[in-house]
């Protein structure tokens, strides 16, 4: 419903509604590293960019592993508009002896704003498993009128892509250019306006320790991942950028109200009603007291933890009110149905 605009009103949601509704998680197509949404992969020229691009599409596509982070599959299109087939072929063969049909490439495509929105559409509905689009580079596929402020043309152009990504819960990386000027600040360094870097959801900076060295760092930072710094080699031997220094265990604290929330359910094993009455079943079972409200906002704010605790959650609504179904499975992850339905 968001992204079928109507211009005269506005699609608005109210707060208890959006607190009370489950929504689905936040799709990675590599954990913790590259979620759906637009992303940046900046660097400067030659530094081996597209070599990174490329051997990423190919992990995900075979739905291989990351520096130990895990990947989920699905079908890849890579747009490579600074290359032809040859040369993609050539590294394809210095990189891998085995590429999957489900990686695409083209080395031609149209502008941004001249059709380039209508064959990403299109290539969207024939694969509708597709997981990455990467565009090699961004600046290639920008043809809008830059007449206007530089920044309000680098926030159009990537919220452009960006509408294509939610619609579709895609990971779009597009490979941009650093600027020569030095900055403390990774985000500084991605050539053009801040308002790239504003209107992307996540960015990336490959930087070589010192220039002409195989050792780089590709620093992390955006709305949806943890801040990382990833020391970095390129393999010359086998053109591939490998982990120096292992990534850092991902800091996960979990709110001991949902740990107790989930507690509770396994107690119950299963429960069908209302609201209502798990807030009752609550209460009479441990003397907390929350209202049906409030107790249904926390079974979707903890919907992810629950998830992983066996604990499944299913809301519908009738006429006359809401009710859950409840399943926990078993604490060691059977589902305690010894094959039956």
């Amino acid at each position: 419903l968001i992204y079928n605009m109507d211009h005269q009103h506005l699609y608005t949601i109210d707060a208890d509604t959006l607190m009370s509704t489950s929504l689905p998680p936040l799709r990675f197509v590599i954990d913790r590293l590259l979620p759906q949404g637009v992303n940046v992969l900046a660097g400067s020229s030659k530094i081996g960019k597209s070599w990174l691009a490329l051997w990423l599409c190919l992990q995900v596509a075979k739905g291989e592993s990351v520096w130990g982070l895990a990947t989920h599959g699905g079908t890849v299109l890579y747009l490579c508009l600074e290359d032809n087939f040859t040369r993609i072929q050539n590294r394809l063969f210095q990189i891998t002896d085995d590429a999957p049909e489900t990686l695409h490439f083209a080395t031609i495509a149209a502008g941004l704003y001249s059709g380039l929105q209508e064959q990403l559409t299109n290539f969207l509905a024939q694969h509708p498993d597709t997981s990455l689009v990467v565009i090699d580079t961004f600046q290639r596929i920008r043809d809008g009128n830059d007449t206007g402020p530089p920044y309000a043309s680098d926030y159009r152009d990537v919220t452009a892509l960006k509408a294509i990504a939610d619609k579709h819960s895609i990971s779009l990386l597009l490979v941009h250019h650093t600027r020569k000027q030095q900055a403390d600040d990774p985000m500084d360094k991605i050539s053009g306006t801040t308002g790239i870097s504003g209107a992307a959801d996540n960015n990336f900076v490959l930087e070589a320790h010192k220039r002409g060295c195989s050792e780089a760092t590709l620093a992390c930072m955006g709305r949806d991942i943890e801040h990382m710094e990833l020391s970095l080699k390129f393999d010359k031997a086998n053109f591939v950028w490998t982990l120096t220094a292992p990534v850092e265990a991902e800091h996960i604290h979990v709110d001991p109200e949902a740990l107790s929330l989930s507690a509770f359910l396994h107690t119950l094993g299963s429960f069908e009603g209302t609201a209502t009455e798990l807030s009752e079943r609550l209460e009479a079972q441990t003397g907390e007291k929350l209202t049906p409200s409030v107790l249904s906002k926390r079974l979707v704010k903890y919907a992810a933890v629950l998830e992983q605790e066996g604990v499944r959650v299913v809301s519908t609504r009738t006429r006359t009110a809401r009710s859950l179904s409840i399943l926990c499975l078993p604490r060691d992850g059977s589902d305690g149905s010894d094959g039956k339905n």
